[in-house]
């Protein structure tokens, strides 16, 4: 294939606000991504990113102080802008991330060295969204949407505070965003109905699952439970990710609690807007404890180290989201507790892989029970676990994966731009003024190190 300015191969554009170094979430999905593309022979990927900020919610120390960045990571071109980082998760503070992201974006556009021949975008980032479409629809090429979480229904299932009022909003940039698409990637089959709910026609629609990205585990169990001080004669219940609303990680300490006397230990392992308020729950309660996320070489080992893995989320999260964090459960070959609403997404995929037990979200006395009877019956948790590994070798490899996003890129440059007017994708300025962005005007941006 020769690119719109006659150079031979492609050159591509993911808008991904989430990327390496971080670790959790949709970062190392898109990080392989790009990565697995720049490596095709004359393959030219560019990244549009944010500072790393995820799970944490804090903006890594090596890049404070940038307005913007462009770094070369394993071949791919990372433009990075800066952007708001809300310690704590409301409706207002989530709007001012976004129209911030939307903003430096907008004022300060990455140089590509040529038209792009296709721009994708991972979605939940509304304002990458819009980028992303924006970007496309000014080179005239293709662009392809990968929903890895639904932002209106999030905002509407989440808890977040004024979250109901957001959603009507979010969903209707969504909507506008899905609309500019050519084809569109979603991450579960589970999206499909809302994404089609949104417009866009079932035919325009592809399912492209993640993949585990983590590496196989390297040491013994028996010397990571040790440097950790997890006794061999304790069951180890972990948590690992992000400590947010929509986890609703509460039921876990608070199951700790009712497990107090027996031999089970509660670990929540990661960061996030809810952790002091967890760190504070689970203090006077022996049995329950924090850490911080592990290393990316270690995450394996502490995944398998564990007796059980456990997957929470609070009783309205439906069908907004699929946690990231069950393709690298799997892997790990532990068996799955998962507190979920049983018809949403993560309770099908949990049933799909054979991997582990349902219980009702939000029910801290049926998960306690679970736990109880699943550290004491330590065979029907070595099959859970087989099943697990199992599953995530059969569907969940990495080859195949990026093998079906080339595809669906690869489709979508077949295609005709989708019909877009100037109403399709949401008009930037006026977003800017409903989100109330202070000094969003041109030439507000201004470079403090990095490059353009």
């Amino acid at each position: 294939m020769v690119n719109g300015d006659g150079v031979p191969g492609r050159r591509v554009v993911l808008v991904s606000t989430n990327y390496a170094p971080e670790q959790a979430g949709i970062g190392p999905y898109a990080a392989q991504l790009a990565e697995h593309w720049a490596a095709q022979p004359d393959w030219d990927v560019h990244v549009l990113a944010g500072m790393p900020h995820y799970p944490a919610w804090r903006t890594d120390p090596a890049y404070r102080g940038f307005w913007r960045a462009t770094e070369l990571r394993a071949g791919v071109r990372v433009h990075r802008r800066r952007h708001t980082v809300p310690p704590r998760q409301t409706a207002g503070r989530r709007a001012l991330y976004e129209a911030s992201i939307l903003a430096h974006g907008l004022l300060v556009p990455p140089r590509l060295g040529g038209r792009p021949d296709a721009v994708v975008a991972q979605l939940p980032s509304l304002a990458g969204g819009v980028l992303g479409a924006r970007l496309a629809r000014t080179a005239g090429v293709p662009f392809v949407p990968v929903v890895q979480d639904l932002m209106g229904a999030a905002a509407a299932q989440s808890g977040i505070r004024g979250g109901d009022r957001a959603a009507a909003l979010a969903g209707s940039v969504e909507r506008r965003v899905l609309a500019a698409a050519t084809l569109v990637g979603v991450i579960h089959e589970s999206f499909t109905d809302r994404v089609a709910a949104m417009g866009v026609p079932a035919s325009r629609i592809r399912t492209v699952p993640n993949w585990t990205h983590i590496a196989a585990p390297s040491r013994p169990r028996e010397e990571t439970r040790a440097r950790l001080g997890w006794r061999q004669d304790e069951t180890v219940v972990l948590h690992s990710g992000n400590m947010g609303l929509k986890q609703g990680l509460e039921v876990l300490i608070e199951a700790a609690g009712l497990l107090r006397e027996e031999r089970l230990r509660i670990v929540l392992m990661g960061d996030g807007n809810q952790r002091p308020h967890l760190a504070e729950l689970a203090a006077p309660l022996p049995g329950a404890e924090l850490l911080p996320p592990a290393a990316e070489g270690d995450f394996p080992d502490v995944l398998a180290a564990a007796d059980i893995l456990a997957v929470t989320q609070r009783a309205s999260v439906l069908d907004m989201s699929v946690p990231s964090k069950l393709t690298s459960y799997f892997a790990a070959g532990r068996p799955v507790i998962a507190s979920v609403a049983a018809d949403g997404g993560t309770a099908g995929e949990v049933r799909r892989s054979g991997a582990g037990l349902l219980v009702p979200p939000e029910d801290p006395a049926a998960l306690a029970a679970a736990l109880r009877r699943l550290a004491a019956d330590p065979m029907h948790a070595a099959a859970l676990g087989a099943a697990g590994q199992a599953y995530a070798t059969g569907h969940l490899g990495r080859k195949a994966a990026l093998g079906r996003l080339t595809a669906l890129l690869d489709e979508a440059l077949t295609l005709a731009p989708a019909p877009r007017s100037h109403r399709t994708v949401p008009r930037a300025w006026p977003l800017l003024r409903r989100t109330g962005l202070p000094g969003a005007a041109p030439g507000a941006a201004r470079q403090q190190g990095g490059t353009a």
